[in-house]
C-alpha cells in the first residue's frame, strides 16, 4: 500500500509498529548495547530498532533499502571503501568541502585517485568516468548549485562500469529520487533536511543493489560508523514533517530569489527555479520543486560578504544548512573549500520564518 501513496503521505506512515492493541504509535529509542541471546540482533552494533524504523521509512522515500550512518561524512567514507586500492574516483569539483577533503586525503596517500569534473557539463563527466571504480555525483552542487543531468551521467557511469553515488542531501527525497535515474545508490547527510531541527548529526545510504548494501552495511558494522539510537529516533522524527518544512522552506526561498535578484548590491543569484538560471531546465524536468537553498553573490566584495552574514539578526550565521531556521554564510571563510567558489559567495539555508521578516533581516544586511 505505502507504493501507492504520495511521498508526503510515505513520509508520515513508513517505519510504523504493526497496529495492533496497545502497540506504540512510533517507534521508541532503545537504549542498550546489548541483547539476549537467540534472536537476530546479536549486539547494538548490529542493529536497532530507530534504525530500522529509520532506514524502512528513507527507503521507501527513495526506491531501496536504507543504512543509518554516526554522520553524512561516515556514509561517504563507506562508500569510498569500497573502491579497491588504487582505484578511480571522479567527483564533482563543486561538492560538500568535508568530502572532497576525503578524496584529497586518500589521493595523498595513494590509496585513490581523483579526478574533479564540472558535474554540470555531461560530456566531461562520460569522458573522465572512463576506467573508473566510483562516480560521485552531487546535485545541485553544494556551493555553487550547479544541476547536473542525473539520467544523462548516470547512465554514462553505469556503462563505464562505475558505481554511481548521488548525494541527495540538498534536494532530498520528496524533491528528486536519484535511484530511478539510474544511480546505484543515495547518500544523505540527515543531518540537515531529513532531521530538520539542527540538534542531531546523522547520515544515511539507500540502494536497490542487494550486494552493495551488504558491502555497506559490513563496513557500517566492522568500522563501527553507527549511529546511537537516540541519533537514529530524532532523524525519523525529523522525517515525519519533511514535507511541510521543505514545501514552506522551498516557498520562502523562490520568494527571496526573486527578490534578491532585483536589489542592486546583488550580482548574481544561484538557484535552480529562476528561469534564467543555467540549471533551472535540468531542475525541472528531472526534480519536483527547486529546494530552499540559494546562492549570492555580491559583485567581487568578499569584505561585504562577510559583514552581511555577521549584520542579520533573524539569519543565522553558522555553517550548517537545512534546519527549521534560516542560515548563512560566506563559504570562502573556510580555508578548505575550493578556490573556484566565488569569495563573495553566501549560501543561504532558507528556513521556515515568515518570508517578509526574512527579507527584512536581509535588506537591513546588504545595506549595512
Amino acid at each position: 500500500m505505502i507504493k501507492d501513496l504520495d511521498p508526503s503521505t510515505v513520509v508520515v506512515h513508513a517505519g510504523r509498529p504493526e497496529r495492533v492493541p496497545n502497540a506504540p504509535l512510533g517507534e521508541s529509542p532503545v537504549f542498550s548495547s546489548t541483547y539476549i541471546a537467540g534472536g537476530d540482533r546479536g549486539y547494538g552494533r548490529f542493529g536497532n530498532d530507530a534504525w530500522a524504523a529509520f532506514e524502512q521509512t528513507l527507503g521507501e522515500l527513495e526506491g531501496g533499502r536504507g543504512l543509518a550512518f554516526a554522520s553524512g561524512m561516515a556514509a561517504a567514507a563507506a562508500i569510498c571503501d569500497l573502491v579497491p586500492v588504487g582505484g578511480r574516483v571522479v567527483a564533482p569539483r563543486h561538492a560538500y568541502n568535508g568530502v572532497l577533503g576525503l578524496l584529497d586525503q586518500q589521493t595523498s596517500t595513494g590509496r585513490l585517485h581523483v579526478q574533479r569534473v564540472d558535474i554540470a557539463d555531461t560530456a566531461e563527466v562520460s569522458d573522465a568516468v572512463t576506467g573508473a571504480d566510483l562516480l560521485w555525483i552531487e546535485s545541485p552542487t553544494n556551493p555553487a548549485m550547479e544541476v547536473a543531468d542525473l539520467p544523462a551521467v548516470c547512465a554514462a557511469g553505469r556503462a563505464a562500469g562505475a558505481t554511481v553515488v548521488v548525494d541527495n542531501t540538498f534536494a532530498t527525497p520528496l524533491l528528486q529520487q536519484p535511484l530511478a535515474c539510474g544511480a546505484d545508490a543515495v547518500m544523505h547527510s540527515a543531518t540537515k533536511f531529513i532531521a530538520g531541527h539542527s540538534d542531531v548529526v546523522l547520515g544515511a545510504v539507500v540502494t536497490a543493489n542487494d550486494n552493495l548494501w551488504a558491502a555497506l552495511e559490513s563496513r557500517r558494522r566492522g568500522l563501527g560508523a553507527i549511529p546511537g539510537p537516540m541519533e537514529a529516533w530524532l532523524g525519523l522524527r525529523g522525517l515525519r514533517t519533511l514535507a511541510l518544512r521543505l514545501d514552506r522552506a522551498q516557498s520562502n526561498a523562490a520568494l527571496l530569489a526573486e527578490r534578491l535578484l532585483a536589489h542592486p548590491r546583488v550580482s548574481r543569484v544561484r538557484y535552480p527555479g529562476l528561469a534564467d538560471d543555467p540549471g533551472h531546465a535540468r531542475a525541472a524536468a528531472q526534480m519536483s520543486g527547486f529546494g530552499a537553498i540559494l546562492a549570492i553573490e555580491l559583485g567581487g566584495d568578499a569584505e561585504g560578504a562577510q559583514r552581511v552574514c555577521e549584520s542579520t539578526t533573524l539569519w543565522v550565521h553558522a555553517t550548517s544548512l537545512g534546519g527549521v531556521e534560516s542560515m548563512l554564510e560566506r563559504r570562502r571563510r573556510w580555508p578548505i573549500e575550493v578556490p573556484t567558489i566565488p569569495a563573495d559567495l553566501i549560501r543561504l539555508s532558507v528556513g521556515i520564518e515568515h518570508p517578509d521578516d526574512l527579507w527584512t533581516d536581509l535588506e537591513q544586511a546588504l545595506k549595512a
